[in-house]
């Protein structure tokens, strides 16, 4: 190599290096040994809420190349909460001169948002005594996913509790149900109401031990490339034709999402409780709304158990309500067996819906703010569709 090689590569480095960190999907900030933010990547000013004006991307002299800049640079306790655990570990990394991590730290503040609830990794930087890395790992795809895991395993006592059922209460109850029919034809007209009040009870025993057996049906099903968009037309479809065909329900489609991999019926199956939900949380306002949107989002992927494999779930399906919220207590348990919001729920739709969509290697969570719900769905795409293939990402926000 020669000497202008080495120059070319040189003046080069400073670029690589902020590619780099800009590629990092974590927020990356350089703390210096003043407490100042000298730099931040692109992902860190999302994080903070903040743009390079306040967090400089190339902002510290200290950082070598052409891309030094004089932006203000603003205190690190100015973005997070007053007594913060981070400060005491940039402190502590100062001292000891080694890195320091910490899991499940608090970083809520008005700025920040509501729940922050994070993973820090702090760092020293050698060539520059008392500066600091900090590498934040936001916890909430992490605690979704432990969701999901404890969901799919409510799921699997549910299923073993439909087949006992079935075996235990099925046959006792069309016995009863028999005996009282034949009961109601030689009784008076006063006692006959309570013939028919046993029947309709035992129907309604046997509906709800019916749709929990549906959690007990293991048989693997049919899987093929599908465009969700004309899933999603269909329940659509079904749904102006009977349950919401008072509701207003709109759609905000990628077109360039690429096919997901899956059960059609199911899938069917999944939306319709969805929008059964947002529909009877609406209930009678006029100004009741459902919007349904789609988006390409990379970024997410998921660990094999006993594999180097990792899947990637980067199609988002959305369900949008202007209904009333979930109640905050709920919303953890959600999608947890028998948990319901309504008068007359048996709580299984939405386990279903976690049972089928963990089925298929996804997770679906609940967001809930004043007067805005949304149910989103994240799944792999079809098999052969990579992550970094060529599809436009959808750009406007949900």
């Amino acid at each position: 190599m020669t000497g202008k090689d080495k120059d070319q590569n040189a003046s080069k480095a400073p670029d690589l290096a902020l590619a780099v960190l800009n590629a990092i999907q974590n927020p990356v900030i350089l703390v210096d040994a003043a407490g100042l933010i000298a730099f931040a990547n692109w992902e860190a000013e999302s994080f903070f809420g903040a743009s390079a004006n306040y967090l400089p991307r190339w902002g510290s002299t200290s950082l070598p190349g052409p891309r030094a800049t004089s932006l203000p640079r603003h205190n690190v306790s100015t973005f997070i909460p007053f007594g913060s655990p981070l400060l005491t570990l940039i402190e502590q990394v100062r001292e000891r001169k080694a890195p320091v991590s910490e899991y499940r730290v608090d970083l809520s503040s008005p700025r920040l948002g509501a729940e922050k609830l994070v993973d820090i990794y702090v760092a020293p930087v050698t060539t520059e005594p008392g500066s600091v890395v900090v590498v934040i790992q936001e916890r909430s795809m992490a605690d979704k996913i432990d969701r999901q895991l404890t969901h799919r395993g409510a799921a699997r006592s549910v299923t073993g509790l439909a087949s006992m059922l079935a075996h235990e209460i099925k046959n006792p109850l069309s016995g009863i149900r028999g005996a009282a029919q034949l009961l109601e034809t030689a009784v008076t007209d006063e006692d006959r109401a309570l013939t028919r009040l046993i029947c309709e009870e035992t129907d309604r025993i046997v509906s709800l031990v019916d749709r929990m057996e549906v959690f007990s049906d293991e048989r693997p099903v049919d899987r093929v490339p599908l465009n969700i968009h004309a899933v999603l037309d269909h329940v659509k479809a079904v749904a102006k034709a009977g349950f919401g065909r008072n509701i207003r329900i709109s759609e905000l489609y990628d077109p360039s999402l690429p096919p997901v991999y899956a059960n059609r019926d199911q899938l069917v199956q999944v939306f319709l409780n969805l929008i059964k939900n947002a529909a009877e949380a609406i209930g009678d306002r006029p100004d009741g709304e459902i919007q349904l949107t789609t988006a390409y989002r990379p970024g997410i992927r998921l660990s094999v158990a006993g594999t180097r494999e990792k899947i990637s779930l980067p199609l988002e399906f959305c369900v949008h309500d202007n209904g009333p919220g979930v109640p905050a207590d709920l919303l953890p348990h959600l999608f947890d067996p028998f948990i319901t919001t309504k008068t007359n729920g048996s709580g299984l739709g939405l386990a279903l819906v976690a049972k089928i969509i963990g089925g298929h290697g996804g997770i679906v969570e609940c967001d809930s703010q004043g007067n805005r719900t949304t149910f989103r769905v994240l799944m792999p795409a079809s098999r052969g569709v990579s992550e970094d293939d060529d599809f436009p990402k959808t750009k406007g926000q949900i």
